[in-house]
């Protein structure tokens, strides 16, 4: 469906909606959009998100209607979706978080208020932001290997979404999920461990303000490389707490190959074996994992819209 303003010269959004994403009505959503939108006298329209995740045809359309901003109204899958179709395109890709986490928009500098992201949509400076591969699947902001992973994996099983369904398969897997074992291949250091989980990540957002990895740039080439290693679960969420969110996770050198606790590193490039086939997210969403992970930056990978 169409909804158009007068002509304008400058800007042609569409917007995507994914009509399951969060809790929230779309309703209010779709009614602000439109007004705020036509009030600032830029053509646009609206278009629901593919469950599918397939927007092949959004390359052609954007030539043809001469589309500047893709506007993606949902949470950090939904985005990871639809700008794995964007990168180095010359579009602007802007977000109006509406997932459980919203992790990137966060990072962002984005508000969940619809009517703030609006603003910064309107009103925001676009940069090139990066993201990765993991065996060729794209990931704009984060991936995790494990315990986290599990969680999303449950967490897409239920019939509500939302922040409280989300905290209460966490506390459930908590003191259930399992260590894995992983070797860590970084240029020439390798390490061997038993992991809790494993987060690889572009932004320095779990999502939900929690900081997960807090010296990652959007932009800055590298990804960040959080290990949480096998330890007492009592001492495991204390370390969370505390040495994630403060910034004091532990760094690690090549003559010093295994660290107890939390392990931080930086890398443009990795390769993580999983024997035992831990489970995998990509930016929240359930994907298959694999015995062996090959991870890879792309910088500059689209233009984001940002505070």
């Amino acid at each position: 469906m169409k909804f158009q303003s007068k002509k304008s010269m400058e800007r042609k959004f569409i917007y995507f909606i994914n009509p399951v994403s969060g809790t929230k009505d779309k309703g209010p959503i779709l009614n602000l959009i439109r007004s705020e939108t036509t009030a600032k006298n830029i053509p646009f329209e609206i278009a629901d998100t593919r469950a599918d995740g397939n927007y092949a045809y959004l390359l052609d359309k954007i030539k043809t209607d001469q589309i500047t901003d893709v506007i993606v109204c949902g949470g950090d899958g939904t985005v990871s979706q639809v700008a794995s179709w964007l990168i180095h395109q010359p579009v602007n890709v802007g977000i109006i978080p509406m997932g459980s986490g919203n992790g990137l928009a966060l990072a962002a500098g984005i508000k969940k208020d619809p009517k703030k992201a609006l603003e910064v949509i309107f009103n925001g400076k676009a940069s090139w932001v990066d993201g990765f591969r993991i065996n060729k699947q794209f990931s704009c902001m984060l991936c995790g290997i494990g315990f986290d992973a599990q969680v999303a994996h449950d967490f897409a099983k239920q019939s509500t979404r939302g922040l409280a369904t989300y905290v209460k398969q966490t506390m459930r897997n908590f003191f259930s999920s399992p260590c894995y074992p992983f070797v860590i291949e970084i240029e020439d250091l390798k390490i061997n461990t038993d992991a809790f989980f494993i987060s690889i990540a572009n932004s320095n957002q779990f999502g939900n303000q929690v900081t997960i990895a807090p010296k990652a740039s959007l932009s800055d080439g590298l990804l960040d490389i959080v290990i949480v290693n096998k330890m007492n679960r009592i001492r495991t969420l204390f370390s969370l707490l505390y040495q994630v969110s403060k910034g004091k996770v532990q760094e690690i050198s090549p003559d010093m190959m295994y660290n107890k606790g939390v392990t931080y590193l930086q890398t443009s490039s990795l390769r993580i074996q999983n024997p035992q086939n831990a489970p995998l997210h990509i930016d929240g969403e359930p994907v298959d994992s694999s015995t062996v992970f090959d991870i890879r930056i792309i910088p500059r990978a689209f233009n984001l819209l940002q505070a």
